[in-house]
């Protein structure tokens, strides 16, 4: 028997929608047809990423496609079963790798066959979840649910050039209900400067900003200079290990930006974080969410009902037998997933 289409708008929540509904239309068999994609951003439709991920969710599902070209606003998506196997999605330009693994990983874990993954374009981009953040804060928590995934970072890939290479490989995995309401103690502490192809001063006084206003000693300081070829590109990663789980704060390079606001960017949401109650910050909130309700339960408390987060519930609820509950507390917001069956 044939499922009923489900519409929706992609007006609010940007790329997220259009990832979300992808991984759901391939994991319950729901037909999608999705309007008026990312309206609200200054570049509408489907970007090469997001046309990256739509077809590489085509062809591991082998969906009929309608409306699958750049900058298209309206996309309807027709999946067949998923497939595991051995793939392989190049997308052309800087556009991020880690969102389109991101948008099938979770279809694959529910295949039959384990498969192997590999994506070609950038792996450090200011628009989405560079790999260290997938590697670090996203996966283990993934790991923690029962996902059997690994990740290799092969090539470093920057905006503009791109030329990143990451691979995954990825088993059948049945996702385990999870709780992440306390972070718990800190337990380590550090911050990565990236540079490729961009004068080392930079490098140096991004982590001297973070010394003085984290007042991070001299060790949790590092410094890495790739080959030139991999760049021009900068990236500033925070990471704060707890008890309970990672989490990492990025910021990037930009032509004149001086290296101390961009040092600022990543240090501001971070002291945020910590000074509330919150287990996980805003770009992990938005990316559990989903694991979670496929997981048919869970919770986390953040620190704040994000877009995203907020256009994910939407989605994740026309698709899943779930109700998700958001739910301030003092010093965050309580963010729960239960089974309606």
């Amino acid at each position: 028997m044939n499922k009923e289409i489900l519409e929706l708008d992609g007006a609010i929540g940007g790329g997220q929608v259009l990832r979300t509904a992808l991984s759901l239309s391939m994991i319950t068999g729901t037909p999608l047809r999705i309007h008026n994609i990312r309206a609200k951003r200054s570049r509408p439709g489907l970007l090469r990423q997001h046309l990256t991920a739509v077809l590489a969710a085509a062809q591991i599902s082998t969906a009929e496609v309608e409306g699958a070209q750049m900058h298209a606003t309206t996309l309807t998506f027709r999946p067949q079963a998923v497939r595991g196997g051995d793939y392989r999605f190049a997308i052309g330009s800087a556009g991020s790798c880690t969102l389109v693994l991101q948008t099938i990983l979770p279809a694959l874990l529910r295949a039959a066959e384990p498969s192997r993954v590999h994506i070609s374009g950038g792996t450090h981009n200011p628009a989405a979840p560079p790999f260290d953040f997938l590697d670090q804060a996203w996966l283990p928590l993934l790991r923690r649910m029962g996902a059997q995934v690994e990740l290799q970072l092969h090539r470093h890939g920057f905006v503009p050039a791109g030329g990143g290479e990451l691979e995954a490989f990825i088993q059948p995995s049945q996702l385990l209900p999870l709780h992440l309401t306390e972070r718990g103690a800190i337990t380590g502490q550090h911050a990565q400067v990236l540079l490729a192809g961009i004068a080392g001063h930079v490098g140096e006084r991004e982590l001297e900003r973070v010394g003085k206003r984290l007042k991070w000693a001299d060790e949790d300081l590092h410094c890495t200079w790739l080959d030139h070829s991999h760049g021009p590109g900068n990236i500033l990663m925070l990471t704060v290990a707890c008890e309970n789980l990672t989490e990492q704060f990025c910021a990037f390079g930009q032509t004149s930006v001086r290296a101390e606001a961009v040092a600022d960017r990543a240090i501001e949401p971070l002291r945020q974080w910590l000074a509330s109650e919150a287990a996980v910050a805003e770009h992990l909130a938005d990316q559990l969410l989903l694991p979670m309700a496929l997981a048919g339960a869970g919770s986390f408390t953040t620190t704040h009902l994000s877009e995203h987060l907020q256009s994910n519930i939407q989605v994740i609820e026309a698709f899943c037998p779930v109700t998700v509950s958001c739910t301030p507390t003092d010093k965050a917001l309580r963010v729960e997933v239960s089974s309606r069956a």
